[in-house]
């Protein structure tokens, strides 16, 4: 008998494929009564998860014996399953969101659901601004509008065209050393920012739906593939919906992080912002310092209107 350690690069059902320290690929399995404490989730083992694996002599598949402490991760509530989870990453360095103004939109509140859940965990998050090449009159100024916003609080804003490779060198340079989980809508063109990041892999894309304006789903498990330059990317399956998990209503201005700067401020320490007297995130909204766009949306999540397009 034989163990090692590994990096989960690929989650389908019950089957891993993992990456030793070497570069050596195995496949493996779950060990039948393993999970994790204290997550409820569809997939107790995640992509980016640095396990042990054993493997009996002569045979071809290891097991999964252990998972190590995880950095953090990014979940979202599963999309059957609505009191579980699906954990999308674990041990990530940094989210790259990808945005579009159009086939199909994304919405400041989709972004920001996102955006919180990744401040949740401590990791940074960038906007990736996709098919330049596609844009036409108002995409133009929705995304400026975007990027007024984002980039004021510090989050990396980019445009680029995955088709053209425009702009893909740029953010190539910030993803550099790091495990990255793209994520997006399905649609935005994940896949072929990938391909371009990473000119030697192929991932399949897909089209727009003619009568929806929405993406196909040509991701359907998320797997982490190595940069040639350094680090990992990871792509996640497209997101319709994005549910925020186990935010209590006192946290969520902490994962704002323009709110999280005025917290000290408030009159009332359990403030939350909402109907409170000398509360300074309405004063700074007031007085134009806070997007209405961003406060709206959090607003939204207070209110438990959990589930964002």
């Amino acid at each position: 008998m034989q163990s090692i350690s590994a990096t989960v690069i690929k989650s389908v059902g019950s089957s891993f494929t993992v990456i030793d320290p070497s570069g050596h690929q195995h496949q493996c399995k779950i060990k039948g009564t393993f999970r994790i404490k204290d997550i409820d989730s569809t997939n107790p083992i995640a992509v980016g998860d640095k396990v042990t694996v054993t493997f009996d002599t002569g045979t071809e598949f290891g097991l999964i014996t252990a998972i190590e402490p995880r950095q953090n991760y990014i979940i979202r509530k599963s999309t059957n399953l609505s009191k579980q989870t699906q954990i999308l990453a674990a041990n990530v360095d940094m989210a790259v969101l990808i945005v579009t103004p159009r086939l199909p939109k994304t919405s400041t509140g989709f972004i920001d659901r996102f955006i919180a859940t990744a401040e949740a965990y401590h990791i940074k998050t960038i906007l990736v601004f996709n098919k330049m090449d596609l844009f036409k009159g108002n995409d133009y100024a929705l995304v400026d509008d975007y990027k007024k916003i984002y980039e004021l609080l510090g989050y990396g804003c980019y445009e680029v065209s995955a088709k053209n490779n425009n702009g893909i060198p740029e953010v190539r340079k910030v993803m550099q050393g790091k495990t990255s989980l793209v994520a997006g809508h399905s649609g935005v063109g994940k896949s072929a920012f990938i391909n371009a990041i990473e000119p030697t892999l192929t991932l399949r894309t897909g089209a727009i739906s003619d009568q929806h304006q929405t993406g196909k789903h040509t991701t359907t498990f998320a797997e982490m593939f190595p940069l040639k330059a350094g680090g990992f990317i990871i792509d996640s399956p497209g997101i319709r919906e994005l549910g925020t998990v186990d935010f209590l209503p006192q946290e969520v201005s902490h994962y704002f992080v323009e709110m999280r700067a005025l917290l000290p401020q408030c009159k009332f320490n359990n403030c939350l912002h909402i109907n409170e007297n000398k509360c300074a995130v309405k004063d700074a909204l007031i007085a134009g310092k806070i997007s209405p766009d961003r406060y709206h949306n959090y607003l939204s999540i207070m209110e438990g209107k959990d589930l964002f397009k």
